[in-house]
């Protein structure tokens, strides 16, 4: 038989899978006292990115991923998307601030308001949401003079505060709204001037674009596009909870806080994922099959409560995978297979919940390097990095190529919203021969798991459990924290059942993973100030709830001024501690 006819009969490989996996989670930025939002960029995120990564998905047949939503950020969209449709509807308040001052005829007079107005307008990614346009580019600088001399905060007329924030909200506009929505475009082409019905209508794109998001995203599940998923409620640290010296497995020289445990954590636990499907369940109309455990922090009892709990799946960071193989070591394309953990009952592997891998290079790449590429070479290479691992893995057919990341932090970086790289990337995945876009649900009934003889505690962040524990001011952070749940076991009791409900879910918002991420001298100061505020508003609102005083030290500042400039503004991380 010649050369060429056995080439011609031998089978091609069959395609590698790959799963796409955006993660979108915005904490809790109401202030429970007042009933305000503090900072706006849940609604803000919701008419960028969580609006353009839906356009992205439904403008391709082909496209597939796995769109990941905490639950705490769905009762948010749906708290925004009530108050839009009540002001316009029947003038009630609205609760942001910043909305406020877009809509209403009149602006604050007060000189701290517009001063905060100003800054919060300045709080944008000028290279590429603002610069593009030469209007919105004037008045920023023109908001900069003012704010390096705030005498001069005086002499702002109504007419610039008007201008600016109105571009504000046009620069955060999703791209695929910009390219779509003829009553956005008209007010990017005005340029400036814009009265109150101008500004009025803005809003109404703002309401409907929010009120779409959860329709939007349930059709492409429902036809099979998507799997949607979800995280425990608040996006509290699971591992944590159940365990603090969990953090020593994959740290062992680790600080730890005063306190032992947190107390009940295990109940907690339970708490935010009871809480957290009830939430998406009612959003989305169907029980999620796998869930991305906050930060992707994983651990064995973690594992077991997920199982127990009936997901079919979940995953964490590539470098946990490292630390539990040990001495195994990951190659051979072990990062990119299913593993179930081996410590069971073997009749129960069949059942097992099984645990994917990110593939911190390639979810790194995306997130940090391709930003400044043209998107057409950034997916090229992206490409051309998965098709190098396909060729090289023993197994294809059992072989997941995961790439999971934030999914609203990035793409502000990029030129247009990450519009052409998104786009691209969706249609060269769709058309590709060798690589297959898919979901979790689906590789989970259709690969064979691996066994994991261990699984080390971490998260997705350098494998370690170090974002949230282990520096003074994260630690200080849970001593406050068990605190504030010891006084939750003393006295929620004697509540009735509707006040017990509510303490019960403003605990929930104080365990949430986001205030611990941010405290650390190594992020920037104004974000480490507001946090520590945030949090501390957190923690008293649930003492009130209790019917107790809040303790005095919940009056005082207690993490130390931030320093640092991190990439991204620390929004974002590598999976992996950079050399």
């Amino acid at each position: 038989m010649s050369t060429e006819a056995t080439a011609s009969t031998t089978p091609p490989n069959p395609p590698v899978r790959v799963v796409l996996c955006w993660h979108m989670h915005q904490p809790s930025y109401l202030d429970p006292g007042t009933g305000d939002y503090l900072l706006p960029w849940t609604y803000l995120h919701g008419i960028k990115d969580y609006a353009d990564m839906a356009a992205h998905l439904e403008a391709n047949p082909g496209a597939r991923a796995v769109v990941n939503f905490s639950p705490v950020l769905l009762e948010q969209l749906e708290d925004y998307r009530r108050q839009i449709t009540g002001f316009l509807e029947r003038g009630e308040r609205l609760r942001d601030p910043l909305l406020r001052a877009l809509a209403m005829p009149t602006l604050p007079v007060n000189e701290h308001e517009r001063r905060r107005l100003v800054e919060q307008c300045q709080r944008i990614n000028r290279q590429r949401l603002a610069d593009p346009f030469p209007n919105f580019r004037h008045l920023l600088e023109m908001a900069e003079l003012v704010s390096a001399h705030p005498a001069s905060m005086r002499y702002l007329s109504d007419a610039f505060l008007v201008d600016l924030i109105t571009w504000y909200h046009l620069g955060w506009m999703g791209e695929t709204v910009r390219r779509g929505e003829p009553r956005v475009q008209r007010l990017i082409d005005q340029g400036g001037g814009f009265p109150l019905h101008d500004r009025r209508e803005l809003l109404g794109v703002i309401g409907e674009l929010l009120a779409g998001l959860p329709h939007r995203y349930r059709h492409l599940a429902e036809t099979g596009r998507v799997e949607l998923s979800m995280t425990p409620y608040a996006h509290p640290i699971l591992p944590l909870l159940q365990d603090l010296q969990c953090a020593r497995e994959s740290w062992p020289e680790s600080s730890m806080p005063i306190v032992e445990r947190y107390p009940g954590g295990e109940e907690r636990a339970r708490w935010h994922l009871e809480r957290g499907l009830a939430v998406f369940e009612r959003t989305f109309h169907h029980r999620p099959r796998g869930c991305w455990p906050s930060e992707g922090a994983i651990s064995e009892a973690t594992l077991a409560l997920l199982q127990t709990f009936g997901f079919r799946w979940a995953a964490s960071g590539g470098a946990v995978l490292d630390n539990s193989l040990g001495a195994e070591g990951s190659g051979n394309g072990q990062w990119h297979r299913a593993y179930t953990l081996a410590a069971q009952e073997p009749e129960a592997l069949a059942a097992a919940t099984r645990c994917f891998f990110r593939d911190d290079g390639l979810s790194d790449a995306i997130g940090f390097e391709f930003s400044d590429w043209h998107g057409d070479d950034a997916v090229a290479n992206l490409i051309s990095r998965m098709e190098a691992i396909a060729a090289g893995c023993e197994a294809p057919e059992q072989t997941v190529i995961a790439i999971i990341m934030d999914g609203e932090n990035a793409w502000e970086h990029y030129p247009a919203n990450g519009f052409h790289f998104l786009s691209g990337l969706y249609q060269r995945l769709a058309d590709h021969p060798g690589l297959i876009l898919t979901t979790f649900a689906e590789a989970a009934e259709e690969v064979e798991p691996r066994p994991l003889s261990q699984l080390v505690a971490g998260s997705w962040v350098y494998g370690t459990l170090s974002t949230w524990i282990g520096e003074v001011d994260k630690d200080r952070a849970w001593e406050l924290l068990a605190e504030a749940k010891q006084a939750f076991d003393q006295h929620a009791d004697g509540l009735d059942e509707a006040a017990r409900a509510h303490a019960e879910t403003q605990l929930a918002l104080c365990e949430s993973s986001d205030w611990f991420w941010w405290f650390g001298d190594y992020n920037p100061a104004d974000v480490v100030r507001d946090f520590d505020h945030l949090y501390r508003i957190q923690l008293a609102a649930l003492y009130h709830a209790l019917g107790q005083e809040p303790p005095e030290h919940l009056s005082h500042a207690f993490a130390r001024q931030g320093r640092g400039q991190p990439a991204r503004g620390g929004v974002m991380r590598h999976g992996r501690a950079e050399s």
